[in-house]
């Protein structure tokens, strides 16, 4: 690996310029098609330089960084393992499109380990404490191909008030597909100015419902390969109403053993079938005997529906 710029004095808006000329860790779960926030259309564009890097101005990210100090003392302190922080983008002299910019790096008997440092809300308490989630593993064992390092230590923060720590171990397979995969966004996608195939990740959708919301009432000719996606969205489409189908019948049958009882065991298996109460406005009628509060509360709203015929 080769230091591509030292970070220390580096404002926000440079460093996430110097990361546009590579691929960083937490990129691998967005071109995984696994990152719930940034779908792999939104990095394209960032690396190819047709947006400007997105800046995370939120106070989750804020506090993450406030916090990553003290959850790197506090590792120190429970395990008696000294981290060292780098302060430099590094890049992999092998495959130079990977960079990495660690938290800290430890030495064990003359090998140096990686450091990571996390922040998450209460609610993945349960995920921490069965291990290190998907995309920091993948973010982890990007670093180690960089790096050469064979281990990590990745400490969290959980809820202000769990602290959990997981080492995870080079795994030489992993690097493989991980290495292949961005080599393969990088130059098809965006050395090559190929634009990705969209995938079905939540992400994704939002990206396209965010960035056309609106249409210009044009239509326009698709092209020819559309034909192909139109036969499978039918496909699909018939899967789904028949897997629909499928799971109602089976929420059927579970009713008729249940039947007046709210909950039974089967194994270790507890069904339940509450009865759920909630009062909601009658619009209906609000409109029609009191227009003026009913107008007065209207809230004008609109979305895109996707068709195919």
């Amino acid at each position: 690996m080769k230091i591509v710029v030292k970070t220390a004095d580096l404002s926000r808006e440079e460093w996430l310029k110097y990361r546009t000329k590579g691929i960083g860790g937490s990129d691998v779960s967005i071109i995984a098609g696994i990152n719930p926030f940034k779908s792999v259309h939104q990095l394209w564009l960032e690396k190819t330089g047709q947006t400007e890097p997105e800046q995370t101005d939120s106070d989750y990210a804020h506090f993450g960084t406030l916090l990553e100090p003290i959850v790197r003392r506090e590792f120190t302190a429970r395990t008696g393992i000294k981290v060292r922080q780098k302060h430099m983008l590094l890049q992999s002299e092998e495959y130079p499109f990977m960079f990495a910019d660690l938290d800290g790096v430890i030495n064990e008997n003359g090998e140096m380990a990686i450091f990571e440092a996390k922040t998450a809300s209460a609610y993945k308490q349960e995920v921490w404490e069965e291990g290190v989630p998907a995309p920091y593993i993948l973010q982890v064992q990007h670093y180690m191909a960089v790096t050469g390092a064979k281990r990590t230590y990745i400490a969290a923060l959980v809820g202000g008030n769990h602290f959990f720590y997981h080492v995870v171990e080079r795994d030489e397979e992993m690097l493989g597909k991980i290495i292949a995969m961005e080599e393969y966004f990088w130059e098809t996608h965006v050395l090559g100015g190929v634009e990705p195939v969209p995938d079905g990740s939540d992400a994704t959708t939002d990206y396209f419902n965010s960035r056309f919301s609106h249409s210009n009432g044009m239509t326009i000719e698709l092209p020819e390969e559309a034909l192909s996606v139109c036969v499978e969205y039918d496909r699909l489409s018939e899967e789904l109403k028949k897997v629909e189908a499928a799971k109602n019948a089976a929420a059927n049958q579970l009713k008729s053993y249940l039947k007046e009882a709210e909950a039974g065991t089967v194994g270790d298996r507890v069904v339940t079938w509450k009865e759920i109460s909630k009062s909601t406005v009658d619009t209906k009628r609000l409109r029609s005997e009191k227009p003026d509060i009913y107008n007065s509360f209207l809230k004008d709203s609109s979305y895109r529906r996707l068709s195919v015929a």
